[in-house]
């Protein structure tokens, strides 16, 4: 398995439109993708989402970047670890999963087509 970098963090939120403003202001841009189920932050090719269909009590996910995701959850289980959430289609390509290692630490994966890293000045 390859790890490519970081490549997300994706924040539960309770408040969208609230959230939204908030880290609007903040990051100075406004959001790439607005959608009711998800808001994302194009922050120098990084993405800093809104997610509020998440668990507020789970706080955060950081998704590391993956070529192959089945490969990486498979090293992953092999390794001692453990699927949280199921590999998810979440549209034009892209996949997530979120995993447990051994110490009970909680991340994810994410295999995305389409991420480029952005030069920011």
């Amino acid at each position: 398995m390859k790890v490519l970098g970081l490549r997300s963090l994706i924040y539960p939120t309770s408040d969208l439109q609230a959230s939204k403003e908030w880290w609007t202001q903040l990051l100075g841009i406004e959001p790439y993708f607005d959608q009711p189920f998800y808001v994302g932050f194009n922050v120098g090719g990084f993405e800093i989402g809104l997610n509020p269909g998440a668990k507020l009590e789970h706080g955060g996910v950081t998704y590391l970047g993956v070529k192959d995701i089945h490969e990486a959850m498979n090293h992953l289980i092999k390794s001692g670890g453990a699927e949280e959430s199921p590999i998810e289609d979440v549209g034009d390509a892209i996949l997530l999963a979120t995993v447990i290692s051994p110490q009970r630490e909680r991340f994810g994966f994410i295999q995305n087509p389409h991420f480029k890293i952005e030069e920011v000045l």
